[in-house]
């Protein structure tokens, strides 16, 4: 009867307790209510859409008749050439994000934390960060008024530099050559994105004590080893977890990026399966097969993230995420 009475008692003492923090905080959990909003309806509510990926399903005949067919979608997607170049084309670009990304918001940010001049910080920080707030649209047109072979900006350069000291170099048109895509997707990447992961690790450098480094100088330890004792080590658990977050974003290659400044002259090595899923459903109504592209990716991503977690709570436990 006391073991009944106790099992009763929990969730009531729990919820309770839930009550009573949500009257003494209620406007901090009325602040946290429209991303709640937002996670529910475009998160949780669309999973119901996952069972599309297991049915024939086409919007004429609806949802509710379209038959169950199991696996039968999945086995049509692997055996599609353009499913497999589209996969090979995104692991191929999540990894050299990661492995050309990644580091570099920690490098400039020990660098910027160098810098003794305030006002230069400042201004560094500024011009840094301002391309994260720019539309990879608009992007696309800046790069089409520098590249364009017949009126761009460095073509225009080339041709000229040619005349005048009469050399015979090519101008080339990045985005339309398949063996300069890499490097072209890679570079507008890092200039766009670096500043945003800068001022993450640049804010937890803000928050090191600086006594550590005064002790560190009166030991006798230089700059260099101050930032790799101190300033990295205390930078581990944020590296850490937001190593994970990446890792398990490997298959999300940056739709919005690939698709503005691809084009079908270079489909061949731009073609990443979110680009993939869109043209297929989109274009072709194939929801289906959509569907199950994009339920493969996120069981990939969710696979991955369990994976990195684990391999981090040996590194460092606290670093873990759960």
């Amino acid at each position: 009867m006391k073991s009944t009475e106790l099992r009763t008692s929990i969730p009531d003492t729990c919820f309770r307790q839930f009550i009573k923090h949500l009257r003494y905080d209620f406007w901090l959990y009325a602040m946290l209510l429209p991303g709640l909003i937002y996670f529910v309806v475009f998160c949780y509510l669309p999973l119901y859409g996952i069972s599309i990926a297991f049915r024939d399903y086409n919007i004429a005949r609806g949802f509710a008749n379209a038959p169950f067919i199991g696996m039968e979608i999945f086995e049509k997607l692997f055996s599609r050439s353009a499913f497999i170049r589209a996969l090979t084309n995104n692991i191929r670009i999540s990894l050299m994000k990661i492995v050309l990304g990644f580091p570099l918001p920690i490098i400039l940010s020990l660098i910027i934390n160098e810098v003794w001049n305030a006002r230069y910080k400042r201004f560094v920080q500024s011009v840094v960060i301002l391309p994260s707030f720019i539309s990879w649209f608009v992007i696309y047109g800046i790069l089409v008024a520098m590249c364009n072979l017949t009126d761009g900006v460095i073509p225009t350069l080339i041709y000229r530099f040619n005349d005048t000291f009469g050399t015979n170099f090519n101008a080339v048109n990045f985005m339309t050559n398949k063996n300069t895509f890499d490097a072209y997707i890679m570079l507008t990447y890092i200039w766009k994105e670096i500043g945003m992961g800068t001022v993450v690790y640049l804010a937890a450098i803000v928050a090191i004590d600086q006594q550590l480094y005064e002790a560190a100088m009166i030991d006798g330890a230089g700059r260099l080893r101050q930032i790799w004792h101190i300033t990295l080590a205390s930078l581990r658990p944020i590296i850490i977890t937001l190593l994970i977050f990446r890792v398990g974003n490997v298959m999300n290659a940056g739709f919005d990026q690939i698709f503005a400044l691809s084009n079908s002259l270079v489909i061949s090595v731009a073609d990443i399966i979110d680009t993939y899923v869109y043209r297929i459903g989109m274009e072709e109504a194939k929801f289906s097969m959509a569907t199950a592209a994009g339920l493969f990716k996120s069981v990939i991503g969710l696979v991955l993230v369990l994976i990195t977690n684990a391999l981090a709570r040996r590194v460092d436990l606290d670093s873990a995420i759960m």
